[in-house]
């Protein structure tokens, strides 16, 4: 049987693209898996960055390759296949989140003092950094994950605008057939929530302000490399190196970039991260606090 999806898959590799998407059309699920995986990783880490955990993007993911093959007979080519599926993540996400509460601004120190109280949650986090050979600690993934704990700080709308806009390349109009939108409603939603972005990197980061009151970036690094130059380390970041000189827009832009060139599933940090942003969920009460 693997064998024979194997040689399915070697075969589709010398059909066109159109030829794959008919051959899908007439119920050809190896033909819409082939479609579906040249961007199967990029919705995951779209829902992981939304619902920030690993399960719940996963499970959104197979929920929406199920959903999608069921409702093809109804993609009428009026976007991408890509935007279509797009749409029905989405959709799959929003129901989801509506359930739950946005993040606050303190979430952060929320879960720091969580874990300063929880011995269990101290020892699971140094045990997976000690063990795992996906634990190694990276400021710039650190601030790509304090991007997701920020947007979700934002309406939910606002944040997918946002993170399909900024962070996967999707045009407004795109992102107004993912939405159901009007394209002036999806600028609207984009300009507002870049805004509140900058707000809060502004006033939050003190890797650009020295008034900002996050320091995490800092005590992290100091938990897991205390051998490591800490300034040396940050310099390196064009972010850093440019905020005494960019203005707040610019500064958002380099941090936008900096996630962009992250996939938060497939980081060298990525299983570090992912305890991280689950501390986050338990400070905001969508998991139970672990004894």
């Amino acid at each position: 049987m693997q064998l024979a999806a194997f040689g399915t898959c070697q075969l589709l590799t010398f059909i066109s693209m159109d030829d794959i998407l008919n051959k899908a059309l007439e119920g050809d699920i190896n033909a819409f898996q082939h479609l579906f995986g040249a961007f199967q990783n990029q919705l995951k880490s779209y829902l992981y960055r939304l619902t920030a955990s690993r399960n719940d993007a996963e499970d959104l993911t197979h929920d929406t390759f199920i959903r999608a093959f069921d409702k093809l007979s109804s993609f009428k080519g009026e976007s991408t296949l890509k935007t279509w599926v797009f749409q029905i993540a989405t959709h799959l996400c929003l129901n989801q989140l509506k359930k739950r509460k946005r993040w606050t601004l303190n979430v952060s120190e929320l879960a720091k003092q969580l874990v300063l109280e929880n011995e269990g949650l101290r020892k699971s986090i140094s045990r997976i950094h000690e063990v795992s050979p996906a634990a190694s600690y990276d400021i710039k993934e650190h601030i790509d994950t304090c991007f997701t704990c920020i947007s979700k700080n934002l309406p939910v709308e606002n944040q997918v605008a946002l993170l399909l806009k900024d962070v996967y390349d999707f045009s407004i109009s795109e992102i107004g057939l993912i939405l159901e939108k009007s394209e002036g409603v999806v600028k609207y939603l984009v300009q507002t929530a870049r805004k509140t972005m900058t707000d809060i990197f502004e006033n939050r980061c003190a890797l650009i302000n020295k008034n900002g009151i996050c320091h995490q970036c800092s005590e992290l690094n100091g938990w897991f490399n205390p051998r490591e130059n800490q300034q040396q380390a940050l310099m390196q970041l064009d972010l850093v190196k440019g905020s005494q000189k960019y203005n707040r827009t610019k500064l958002y832009q380099l941090r936008a970039s900096l996630v962009k060139a992250i996939d938060p599933l497939q980081a060298n940090g990525n299983e570090l991260q992912e305890i991280l942003l689950k501390c986050n969920r338990m400070a905001m009460g969508e998991v139970e606090l672990e004894n």
